[in-house]
Order: structure tokens, then C-alpha cells, then sequence
């Protein structure tokens, strides 16, 4: 049986508590070895295309993301959450079958259609470009749905195979055929498309999909009444992760998406981070039967999230102006980006609260309450970006990223029932975070000479250590809690 199932049978007494800083961290970590190697590739990409068709790239990325979105329908969630109630992964693989055959006919319809919409979303002049987007799509939700189930039954290898052939697999390949073949975007797809449809494959062969599924239609009810607001709710999330690109396409032009977006990857990677620690914590919090516990599980371990951002905010902060002098070309002007990092970065605290708050909420089944509440803050976020966009320029869109992510966060605190009683956030953390903002965004106003730059950089790496403890207390503090 596996290691989610065991810890659900110990009762009150010892939730899953340890496996969240544990065990739990080793899915965090397998998922994020693509920002590992997105963070290697990305100044490469950087300095082999220019930057017109680096902007090229981040809107195929972009566009990759909205296929996905509407193509998973939501049901690696409803996976999740079927094999927790189960027991068993009967059910759960006949909604693999389901998922696999629902990203098939989805992709289909935006390749058929795209000649109708591609001009309307800047990719007039990138047709190849958009069909190798939409064939690198049907495998990543395919891979996406059985990589679910692989977490919830616990199965760390075969998980670690099938992301690593899917991500770093796809970036590396992507790099070596744009040096053998041809620089640009399109070529770059081709190699992430072939690697997922490898990823796939493996998938197929470890998680075993049932074709049964295809009929069990109770079961597929149930699934996609959970997926389809949750499906509305990750438009409305890439809107406010994403959307931006269009409209700085739009009002500024591809050139300026392209420093945005390599100041993006740069200031989100501790988003996508925690993103990724949300997906390995869900079904461990499904596993906790107890309401209250529950509750207590979510607000400990935003507290003790909050504590490890302490020093990542501090020790990215100075490091920034350093780091974008190295990987990005003059061209980008990378002295005018560390502001823009700041400020994406520091939308991980809203994250973090609300990925605690949004746990809760998709384990109570209130896929609607979620995607009503993230299509208030989409729209929020394209009314902010159309106003500071053109006033502020990609800076405006840092903060409207900031802003929106924090109007959500609190807007699914709200939508928490009375009982169990929410926590705050202690006083004293909520004053070390406060703090520590101040004084990272104190250091973006000291000059960025080479000298300067190198001291910060020299006073990030002293964070290390801070970080550590952090990581050693998380881990303490969710232990104690277990048995106290």
C-alpha cells in the first residue's frame, strides 16, 4: 500500500505532516529540475536568438500553456482526489483514459481552427510555430494526468523518469537541434515535442491507463463537475501568469515581451516552485480525514513556507543585478530588469497563502467558488496591466502580477467557511516578512556598478545558511506538530 495510504490510517493523532517537508519535498524537487534546467538554457536561448525571437518564444510557450489548460479539463485534480477516496487506482486509471482521449480531440480542434485565431494573437507570420505548439501539447497534458497518479500512489522513480524525459529531456534536446538544425523558435518546440511524446510513453507504461474508463461515466461525471471550474479557474490563473505577454505584445511590441519574459523566468521561478509544492501536498492533505487538522496542517505549513521566503526574497533580491549582467545580452539591458524580478518575486508570499487556502477549497470539492474567484482576479489583472502598462511599461506589468496575486490570495481567505477558525499569520513573521521587503527593495536603489553588484551577490550568498536553518526548522516544526 502506499505511503500516502499508510499515513491517512494514523489517525488524528499523526497527520502527514512530516511528509510535507520530507518526502513530499522530493516531488518538489523532481518537478522543479525544469526550472534547473530552464535557468541553464534560458541565457543560452538568450544569446543565440535575438530578441524578437526570443518574444517569439515566450508567446509559444504561452499559447502551449492555454492549449494545456483546456485540453487537461482539470482532471489531474479529479485523479487526485478519486484515488485518495478510493483507495485504490481502478477508477482513477480509467480517468487517465478519459484525459488522454479528451487532450487528443481538444488539440485537434486549435490545430484545425488555427488558421481562424493565430493572426488575432500575434502569430500571424509563425504558422509552423503554432502547430509544433500544438503538437508538443497533446503529450504534456497526457504526461501531466499520469504523472498525478504516480504522486498520489507515491511512486518517487517512476515519477522522477517521466519528468525528467518530459522537461530537461525536451530543453536539452530543444538546444542541441537548435545548433544542428536551425535558430529559432519552432525548432526549439521540436525537440520538447519528441522528448514528451518519449515522457508518454513511459507514463503509459508504469501508470497502465484503463480503457474501461472510456464508459464509466458516473465516474467521468463526477470528475469533470470538479474539472470544468477548475478548467476556468487555470484560464483565469494563466491570465495572471501569462496574459501580460499579449498585451505588452500588443502596446510595446515583441521586443519588450522578450525582456519581460527573461525577467520573468528569472523573478517567478520561486512561484513555479511553490506551484509545484502545491501539487505534491494535495493529495497529503486529502489524506487528512479531520477537518480541524486539516485546517491546522494548511496554516502551519504557510508559516513555514513563509519563513523559508524570508531569505530566498533577500539572497534573489541581491543576487539579481549580477546574475542578469551575466546570462543576458546588452541588448536586453539588463540594469533596468532586476526591478522588474523584485517585484514578480515578491508575488510568492500571495502565492503561498493562497495555494494554502486553494488546497482546502479543491479538497472540499468548490471547483466553482475557485474559478469564480480567479476569473475576478484576471480581470483585474487585464484592466491593472492596460493602465500601468503604458505608463510604467513592463514594470507596470510586475506590479499588476503583484497586485492581483494578493487580491486572490485574500479573496479565497474570504471564501473559507466560519469553522474551523482560519489563523493569521503570527505577528512576529508577519513583521520579518514586512522587513525583509523593505529592505530588499531598499538594495534595488544602490547603483549597479560592477563593484556594487558583487558585494550584493557576495552578501546573497550569505543567505544560504539562513536558508538552511529555515529548511531544518520547517521540518522540525511539522515533526513536532505531528507528534505534539
Amino acid at each position: 500500500m502506499s505511503a500516502i495510504n499508510d499515513e491517512a490510517k494514523l489517525g488524528p493523532s499523526r497527520p502527514a505532516h512530516s511528509g510535507l517537508f520530507g518526502r513530499g519535498m522530493l516531488y518538489v524537487i523532481g518537478w522543479s529540475s525544469q526550472l534547473v534546467v530552464a535557468a541553464l538554457v534560458s541565457p543560452v536561448l538568450a544569446h543565440m536568438l535575438p530578441p524578437a525571437e526570443f518574444g517569439a518564444l515566450a508567446l509559444g510557450i504561452t499559447l502551449h500553456q492555454i492549449v494545456l489548460v483546456f485540453a487537461l479539463l482539470g482532471l489531474d485534480q479529479a485523479i487526485v482526489l478519486q484515488r485518495a477516496s478510493d483507495g485504490n487506482a481502478h477508477a482513477a486509471r480509467g480517468l487517465i483514459a478519459v484525459s488522454i482521449m479528451v487532450a487528443g480531440l481538444v488539440t485537434l480542434l486549435f490545430c484545425v481552427t488555427s488558421p481562424v485565431w493565430r493572426s488575432a494573437v500575434g502569430f500571424a507570420e509563425h504558422a509552423e510555430l503554432v502547430y509544433m505548439v500544438i503538437l508538443w501539447t497533446a503529450p504534456a497534458v497526457s504526461v501531466q494526468v499520469m504523472l498525478a497518479l504516480l504522486l498520489t500512489e507515491d511512486r518517487l522513480l517512476q515519477f522522477a523518469l517521466v519528468v525528467g524525459l518530459s522537461t530537461a529531456g525536451g530543453q536539452i534536446l530543444g538546444l542541441i537541434l537548435l545548433v544542428a538544425v536551425h535558430k529559432d523558435a519552432t525548432t526549439y518546440f521540436m525537440g520538447a515535442a519528441v522528448c514528451q511524446f518519449a515522457a508518454m510513453l513511459l507514463a503509459v507504461v508504469f501508470t497502465r491507463p484503463r480503457i474501461g474508463g472510456l464508459v464509466s461515466w458516473s465516474v467521468t461525471k463526477h470528475a469533470v463537475r470538479l474539472g470544468l471550474p477548475l478548467t476556468a479557474a487555470s484560464i483565469a490563473l494563466f491570465q495572471l501568469s501569462s496574459g501580460d505577454r499579449f498585451i505588452i505584445q500588443v502596446l510595446l511590441g515583441t521586443e519588450e515581451v522578450g525582456r519581460y519574459q527573461a525577467a520573468n523566468i528569472m523573478g517567478s521561478i520561486v512561484i513555479l516552485l511553490l506551484s509545484f509544492v502545491s501539487g505534491a501536498w494535495t493529495p497529503r492533505f486529502a489524506a487528512v480525514r479531520d477537518e480541524t487538522e486539516r485546517w491546522a496542517l494548511a496554516t502551519d505549513s504557510r508559516d513555514e513556507l513563509y519563513r523559508i521566503l524570508l531569505p530566498v526574497t533577500v539572497g534573489m533580491t541581491l543576487a539579481t543585478p549580477l546574475t542578469l549582467q551575466v546570462i543576458l545580452p546588452e541588448s536586453f539591458r539588463p540594469d533596468s530588469l532586476a526591478i522588474v524580478v523584485f517585484l514578480i518575486s515578491l508575488s510568492a508570499f500571495p502565492v503561498a497563502a493562497g495555494d494554502a487556502t486553494g488546497r482546502l477549497l479543491i479538497i472540499q470539492r468548490r471547483g466553482k467558488t475557485i474559478g469564480i474567484l480567479t476569473s475576478v482576479s484576471a480581470v483585474a489583472s487585464v484592466i491593472l496591466n492596460i493602465i500601468l502598462v503604458p505608463m510604467w511599461g513592463i514594470v507596470g506589468a510586475a506590479v499588476a502580477t503583484l497586485a492581483t496575486y494578493a487580491l486572490l490570495a485574500g479573496m479565497q481567505q474570504r471564501a473559507l467557511p466560519a469553522s474551523p477558525v482560519w489563523q493569521k499569520v503570527p505577528g512576529r513573521l508577519a513583521s520579518a516578512v514586512l522587513v525583509v521587503i523593505s529592505a530588499s527593495a531598499a538594495s534595488i536603489l544602490l547603483p549597479q556598478t560592477l563593484e556594487w553588484n558583487l558585494l550584493r551577490f557576495a552578501a546573497a550568498l550569505m543567505c544560504l545558511p539562513w536558508l538552511m536553518v529555515a529548511l531544518r526548522r520547517a521540518r522540525g516544526a511539522v515533526q513536532e506538530a505531528r507528534t505534539g
